[in-house]
């Protein structure tokens, strides 16, 4: 996957410069990863079915604990 130009940051990145979060980008196959503190460090990039398996993943078990 080449490096992609099509960066979008967290929608939970939080307020002020809101640079303490990652950010996401995606080609049809690939989605890349970054750090936005330092994005010009090394990107992750995964098939896109795995990335959205593991979103998924993610989102029903991490469920609030009371």
């Amino acid at each position: 996957m080449t490096t992609p130009d099509n960066w979008r940051k967290s929608s939970y990145s939080g307020g002020g410069d809101g640079n303490n979060c990652v950010e996401v980008a995606h080609s049809p196959t690939h989605i890349a990863i970054r750090d936005s503190k330092a994005p010009t460090r090394a990107t992750l990039s995964f098939p896109a079915g795995a990335f959205t398996a593991f979103v998924k993943d993610l989102k029903s078990t991490s469920a609030p604990e009371s």
